[in-house]
């Protein structure tokens, strides 16, 4: 894994030099753009909007209009801005992980001790296990600011981003459900269905199925082989009997485990 971002961790007066690595990786299937005409591969170039010439990406800057002229900004104007920031992060409070609604999270990195920085890196490792809370906290990354939440998981610190409250659009043009007008019996149904299919959360029995499926379908093509297209219907419309589904389910399930 390679770093993609190197600072410290400020916890009081402790500095905990870190670096960064993303904890993610895309299981989707690489795919590139053709030519739908002669399948040619589909090239992207950064190029000059008056000259019309390709622009090395070394020759490329950053720049922010006003009065319709560009102020070019440099890395050491983006530090500048919050110094501090743009090389810490900081820890403001300590929360229970679960008053942060999941609606917030956004992605998650690694953190892994710099050079003399094992003994303190143990340390707020441990005091989170040990007192079940996160640490909210604030940085600076690729020129923005975010918030995030530092968590245990095995032996890392794991920092995950989370999105600040106006990045979350307001419900209010949704049309949706009244709360609490369901009928006292579908509600009792619905809850038996729900506690039938309760179990305990394991992440390894979840798989990308999808990615699979699709790889055999590119293979088959390969083949000269054809594929016959599913055909989906739909199981449940407005007036049908609710009451009747869920006993249906109910029975299904039934079925199922025995």
């Amino acid at each position: 894994m390679r770093a993609i971002w190197t600072g410290a961790i400020s916890f009081g007066l402790i500095n905990i030099p870190v670096k960064l690595f993303s904890a993610v990786q895309e299981s989707t299937l690489d795919m590139d753009m053709l030519d739908k005409n002669d399948h040619s591969n589909i090239k992207f170039k950064r190029v000059n909007e008056t000259t019309g010439k390709e622009v090395a990406f070394s020759n490329i800057v950053k720049g922010y209009k006003i009065n319709d002229k560009y102020v070019i900004l440099e890395e050491e104007d983006f530090e500048a801005a919050d110094a501090e920031k743009t090389k810490t992060i900081d820890i403001l409070n300590f929360t229970l992980e679960k008053e942060i609604d999941s609606l917030y999270y956004e992605q998650p990195y690694y953190l892994e001790p710099d050079k003399g920085a094992m003994k303190a890196y143990a340390l707020l490792r441990d005091a989170l296990e040990a007192s079940g809370k996160v640490g909210v906290t604030s940085f600076v990354m690729r020129n923005k600011e975010g918030l995030a939440i530092l968590k245990p998981f095995k032996n890392v610190i794991v920092l995950n981003r989370i999105r600040f409250e106006q990045e979350i659009r307001d419900t209010s043009e949704l049309k949706l459900p009244a709360v609490s007008k369901t009928k006292v019996k579908e509600m009792d149904m619905a809850n038996k269905l729900v506690e039938q299919l309760t179990e305990k959360f394991d992440i390894s029995s979840y798989k990308d199925e999808y990615t699979g499926k699709l790889l055999k379908i590119i293979k088959d093509k390969a083949k000269g082989k054809k594929q016959a297209a599913p055909k989906l219907k739909v199981v449940h419309k407005q007036n049908d009997d609710l009451m009747e589904m869920l006993k249906a389910s109910l029975e299904n399930k039934k079925k199922k485990s025995s």
